[in-house]
C-alpha cells in the first residue's frame, strides 16, 4: 500500500487542481483581514461633537433653533467661562424647562453664581455632526466611555482566540471543509446582526461570535491549502498571506466609498456567503480523511485530483496508508518536556505574541495620528506586499532564522526612531514608520512557516494551535496598550513596541535553522536539529 505522499506525487503535488483550490480559498484572506482591521474605520473619530443640556431638544424645537444655534447657546458660554473645557465631556449644570426664554435661555442658572457658569459631567446627551459615521457616535463611545472602543477590538480578538481552540478542534474531528463552510455562514450572519445591533452589548456579543467564526474560516482554509500540496510546496503558506494584505489594501477604498459604519460592516461580511458555493468545488482534505480511517473516500478524491491535473493514478491502488499518526491526547507538557522542544515553544509563543501586538498596534495607530486616514492606511497596506516576495526570494537562500531576526530588529529600530522624529517633517516620520510596518509583517509571516517546521508530526497541529493562540492574546492587549498609553504620550506605544521587537529579534536567533531539512517526524528528530 502506498503512502499518501507517494500517491500525491503521482497525482501532482501542485497541479491545476491545487492551484484552483488555492486561489478560491485564498479569497478568505481578503475578508478575514478586513474584519481584523475594520475597527480603524468602524471606530473612527466622529468629528465635532458636543454635550446637550437636558431639555435642550424640546426648547430647540419650540424656539425653532438650528443645531448651530443650539450649540452657540450651550457650548459658547461654557467656553467663555472656562478655557480649559471643550464642551464635549462637560456641560452647563442647568436644565431648560418650559419657562426658558428662546432669546436668553441662560438668563438664570440652575445653581451657582452668575459670574461663573456651573459645570456638570456629560451623561449620554451628546450631539454629533456625523451621527452614524462610526460606532463611536452610534453608541456614545466618547469621554468616560472611550475605553469601550478598545474593548470592542479586544472582544474581536477574544473571538479569534476562542475560534482557534473550538473550531480548530472541530475541524480535526468533523472535517476541514464542513467547519470552513459553517464558519463562513457564521461570519455572514453575525456580521449582519452586528451592523443592526440596537445596543452596544448586543454589538459586542455578535462581534465576538464573528471573530470566532472568522478565525475558523482563515484557519481551515490555510490548513486545507497546505494539506493538498506536496511537502516541497511549503512556501504556499507564505503566498496565501498576500491575500491577507490585499484585504488591508482594499479596506480603505470600501470605507471611503461607504459613509456609514453599518455599510462598511455589511460590505466586509456579506461576501462570506459567496464562499458557501465552494461546497461544490472544494473537496474534503484527503489527509484528514485518512486520519479518520476513510481511505476509500480519500482515494476517490486523489483520483479526481489526478484527473484534473492531467495525471493518471494507478488502478491497482486500493488503499492508502498514512505513515504518521497523531498523538491521541497531546498536552502542553509534551511541548516542554525536552530541552530543545521547551526552548522552541517558549520562543515561538513570545514571537507570536510580539508580532501580533506590534502589527495590530501599528495598524490601529493610523486611526489616532491624524492625516489622511484612507491614504495612509492604503499606503501602509501596500508596503506589506513586498514582504511576501522578500521572504520567497531570501528564505531558500539564507534560511529562516536571519529574516526572522532581522524583521524584528529593523521593526524595533524603526519604531524607536519614529517615536522621536519631530512632527514638522511628516514625510520622514511616515517613511520610517512604514519601514517598521514592512519589517514586522515579514516577522509575522515567517513565524507561520517556522512554527510548523519546528514541531514533530505527532505534535504539529497542537503545537501550532497553542503557540498561535498567543497571537490572539497580543491582539486582545494591543488596543488597550495603544490607546491608553497614547493618551499619556502619543508615541509611547512605539517605544514599548521597539523594546518587545528587539528582545524577540535576539531570541529567535536561538532557534535551529530549518532550511533544506525534512520536517521532523518525532520529538527525537527535533532534539537533533
Amino acid at each position: 500500500m502506498p503512502s499518501f505522499d507517494e500517491v500525491l506525487k503521482e497525482a501532482g503535488e501542485f497541479g491545476r487542481f491545487q492551484k484552483r483550490v488555492f486561489f478560491l480559498l485564498s479569497q478568505t484572506g481578503i475578508t478575514f483581514s478586513s474584519l481584523f482591521a475594520s475597527v480603524v474605520f468602524l471606530g473612527r473619530a466622529p468629528g465635532n461633537f458636543w454635550c446637550r443640556i437636558p431639555g435642550a431638544a424640546e426648547l430647540s424645537e419650540r424656539c425653532g433653533w438650528t443645531l448651530e444655534e443650539e450649540r452657540n447657546f450651550t457650548v459658547l458660554p461654557l467656553l467663555l467661562g472656562n478655557e480649559s473645557v471643550t464642551g464635549q465631556c462637560e456641560r452647563l449644570d442647568v436644565t431648560w424647562g418650559a419657562s426658558a426664554s428662546c432669546s436668553r435661555p441662560l438668563g438664570r442658572y440652575g445653581n451657582g453664581s452668575a459670574g461663573s457658569p456651573p459645570l456638570a459631567p456629560c451623561r449620554g446627551h451628546w450631539v454629533y455632526e456625523q451621527p452614524r459615521s462610526s460606532i463611536v457616535s452610534e453608541y456614545d463611545l466618547v469621554c468616560g466611555n472611550a475605553w469601550m472602543l478598545d474593548l470592542s477590538q479586544a472582544i474581536l480578538n477574544l473571538g479569534f482566540l476562542a475560534g482557534a481552540f473550538i473550531l480548530g478542534y472541530a475541524a480535526d474531528r468533523y472535517g476541514r471543509i464542513l467547519i470552513y463552510l459553517l464558519s463562513c455562514l457564521g461570519v455572514g450572519i453575525c456580521g449582519i446582526i452586528v451592523a443592526f445591533s440596537p445596543n452596544f452589548t448586543l454589538f459586542l456579543i455578535f462581534r465576538f461570535l464573528q471573530g470566532m467564526f472568522g478565525k475558523g474560516t482563515w484557519m481551515t482554509c490555510y490548513v486545507i491549502v497546505t494539506e493538498i500540496v506536496g511537502s516541497d510546496q511549503r512556501m504556499v503558506g507564505i503566498v496565501i498571506q498576500i491575500f491577507f494584505t490585499l484585504g488591508i489594501i482594499i479596506l480603505p477604498g470600501i470605507a471611503y466609498l461607504i459613509p456609514t459604519w453599518q455599510g462598511i460592516q455589511l460590505a466586509i461580511s456579506l461576501p462570506n456567503f459567496l464562499f458557501l458555493l465552494y461546497y461544490w468545488v472544494v473537496p474534503e482534505s484527503p489527509r484528514w480523511l485518512l486520519t479518520r480511517k476513510k481511505g476509500e473516500k480519500a482515494l476517490k478524491i486523489m483520483r479526481s485530483i489526478a484527473k484534473h491535473n492531467g495525471k493518471f493514478l494507478s488502478p491497482h491502488y486500493s488503499e492508502i496508508t498514512i505513515s504518521n499518526e497523531e498523538v491521541s491526547n497531546p498536552s502542553f507538557l509534551d511541548l516542554v518536556r525536552t530541552p530543545q522542544m521547551r526552548r522552541n515553544t517558549l520562543i515561538l509563543m513570545y514571537a507570536w505574541f510580539t508580532s501580533a501586538l506590534i502589527y495590530q498596534g501599528l495598524v490601529m495607530r493610523l486611526g489616532i495620528i491624524g492625516g489622511n486616514l484612507y491614504l495612509d492606511f492604503f499606503i501602509s497596506g501596500a508596503v506589506e506586499l513586498p514582504s511576501a516576495f522578500l521572504i520567497l526570494v531570501t528564505m531558500d537562500r539564507v534560511g529562516r532564522r536571519l529574516p526572522f531576526a532581522m524583521g524584528n530588529i529593523v521593526a524595533s529600530v524603526a519604531c524607536l526612531i519614529t517615536a522621536f522624529l519631530p512632527e514638522d517633517i511628516p514625510w520622514l516620520k511616515t517613511t520610517v514608520a512604514t519601514l517598521g510596518r514592512l519589517s514586522i509583517t515579514i516577522a509575522f509571516e515567517v513565524v507561520y512557516l517556522v512554527n510548523s517546521e519546528l514541531y514533530p508530526t505527532t505534535l504539529r497541529n497542537f503545537g501550532v494551535s497553542l503557540c498561535s493562540s498567543l497571537c490572539d492574546l497580543g491582539g486582545i492587549i494591543a488596543p488597550f496598550l495603544l490607546f491608553r498609553l497614547a493618551a499619556i504620550w502619543l508615541e509611547l506605544p512605539l517605544v514599548i513596541f521597539s523594546i518587545l521587537a528587539a528582545v524577540c529579534g535576539l531570541l529567535v536567533l536561538l532557534l535551529p535553522e530549518t532550511k533544506g531539512i525534512s520536517l521532523p517526524e518525532t520529538v527525537e528528530d527535533v532534539e537533533q536539529l
